[in-house]
């Protein structure tokens, strides 16, 4: 993956999606080039950088991307790119809002984001 793709990217993605306030990624040569630096400052994109070789940054992930494929694509023989599109969305999403998960205290994603916004709302 080189620069002009991720720049590429990131264009399409800001068009689609909108600006962002902050946007933060790794210090790969990629994300460091100048015309990816130049495209979010003139985005008005406040840029965030981690800490070179920060292990943890890419934890949460990892593991998303283990269970997904132990979990869906390792059991399913997907034969077209469209049947695994459906499958992992699928997955994607009962894993969002039907999965327990032991870092939100056994509760779903969309269960602990609704917490997240109830505390939010309590402490206004």
């Amino acid at each position: 993956m080189d620069a002009e793709f991720c720049v590429e990217a990131l264009k399409l993605a800001l068009a689609k999606h909108g600006t962002p306030e902050i946007f933060n990624a790794d210090q790969g040569s990629r994300f460091t080039s100048g015309d990816w630096i130049d495209l979010l400052m003139d985005a008005k994109v406040k840029i965030s950088m981690d800490g070179k070789g920060r292990w943890i940054d890419n934890l949460t992930i990892k593991r998303l991307s283990r269970s997904l494929k132990y979990e869906c694509v390792y059991l399913h023989a997907f034969e077209k790119g469209s049947e695994a599109k459906v499958g992992i969305r699928a997955w994607l999403t009962y894993s969002k809002a039907r999965r327990p998960h032991s870092t939100h205290g056994i509760l779903t994603h969309d269960g602990a984001d609704a917490g997240k916004i109830k505390l939010t709302r309590l402490a206004a």
